[in-house]
């Protein structure tokens, strides 16, 4: 049995996509170790068919949290069995870097994003510099990986002329069918028509505007999710008097989330096209949107705009301005003929864009890695 270990920062219990991609090389028969932070507080570890770790850091964020994970990151893998050591983004790379090289191990990159032009690093021009370093020392040398989108692999091969592997942010296809309106407790009681939102509650999602926007809605916005905007769109759902339309529910596990979005009436997907990685994303909700048949309204970016062209499941906004967002919510509030269209066209979709389909390539290339 071959071993892979996998690396990221996070927390384990809620990163949906290593959790499938784990799920997935276990029951094909590899042994498969996820190595993470651990967060003061956190939830227990929920229980796996692959191997968890969980690495203390006394450090909780910034530059001085990365430096102290990575090195008890390396120090915690130059004793840990392995056959394959994959890097989930840059601030894991430097660590299985090193390793695969004083070990003698195969290496692979998975880039879950375009790290260096994530808002969060281009808004900083020393961190930029710090993290592009990086990358150029790092990237070359990863020749196998794999990422989220067409948009980001084409980059990768622009910039250093590797070529990854795409696999996308989709959710395993269940088999049952969609759970009846009103069978989850989760649906407002009132039976307003309930907009949702879920993932990170962070820079450069648009949710300012959102809240902005939701005072010419006719209908409620629940937030599932956190992170470090979340104490400022409280605030400003306070400023504005928005508590009884906006309820914020907070950070779920990954597995109470479907029966949730299901029973909504849209959902929200919104990027602020401030770096590329923000326009070239494709992220978990947009297809969680399709595998709950709930029409959306996402942004006009390249892999959006390919998906949508194909098969109508969204409403497409250019940028995340109060009116264009609230314009495209009451479309498909008050257009009952667009709205079926959108609707329908995800209960087709639906049965294509599945994690069935994409861990086939998952499966393609971790094989091909243990046969060259």
């Amino acid at each position: 049995m071959k071993t892979i270990v996998l690396t990221v920062t996070n927390d384990l219990n809620y990163d949906q996509r290593m959790q499938r991609i784990c799920t997935s090389l276990a029951k094909a028969g590899y042994d498969i170790l996820l190595v993470g932070r651990k967060n003061t507080g956190g939830t227990a570890l929920q229980q796996k068919v692959f191997r968890q770790k969980r690495l203390h850091c006394f450090c909780k964020a910034g530059f001085i949290f990365y430096a102290e994970y990575n090195l008890r990151l390396f120090l915690y893998l130059l004793f840990t069995q392995m056959d394959v050591i994959c890097a989930i983004d840059l601030d894991t790379i430097l660590p299985c870097y090193y390793i695969s090289l004083l070990r003698r191990k195969k290496r692979v990159y998975d880039a879950h994003e375009l790290f260096t032009e994530m808002k969060e690093v281009i808004t900083r021009p020393v961190i930029k510099r710090l993290w592009r370093t990086i990358e150029k020392i790092t990237v070359p040398n990863f020749s196998q990986g794999y990422t989220v989108s067409y948009s980001i692999a084409g980059e990768f091969k622009k910039r250093y002329n590797v070529s990854y592997e795409v696999i996308r942010n989709m959710p395993v296809k269940k088999n049952d069918t969609l759970v009846k309106e009103g069978s989850s407790p989760h649906v407002n009681i009132q039976n307003e028509k309930v907009i949702l939102y879920q993932g990170a509650v962070n820079e450069a999602r648009g949710l300012e505007n959102l809240v902005d926007a939701m005072q010419y809605i006719n209908a409620v916005l629940h937030i599932y999710g956190d992170g470090n905007m979340y104490g400022q769109i409280k605030f400003l759902i306070n400023k504005k008097n928005l508590q009884n339309k906006i309820i914020l529910k907070g950070k779920l596990l990954p597995e109470a989330l479907p029966a949730i979005t299901q029973n909504a009436f849209a959902g929200i997907n919104l990027v602020e096209p401030i770096g590329l990685n923000q326009v070239y994303s494709l992220a978990n909700k947009f297809f969680d949107y399709i595998q709950a048949a709930i029409p959306q309204v996402t942004m006009n970016f390249p892999e959006y705009k390919k998906i949508n062209e194909e098969t109508e499941v969204a409403v497409l906004i250019n940028t995340v301005a109060t009116n264009e967002i609230a314009g495209a919510i009451n479309l498909l509030l008050n257009d009952e003929a667009t709205y079926q269209k959108l609707k329908d066209n995800c209960l087709a979709a639906r049965e294509m864009y599945t994690w069935q389909h994409e861990e086939q390539k998952l499966l393609c290339f971790y094989k091909k890695i243990f046969t060259v």
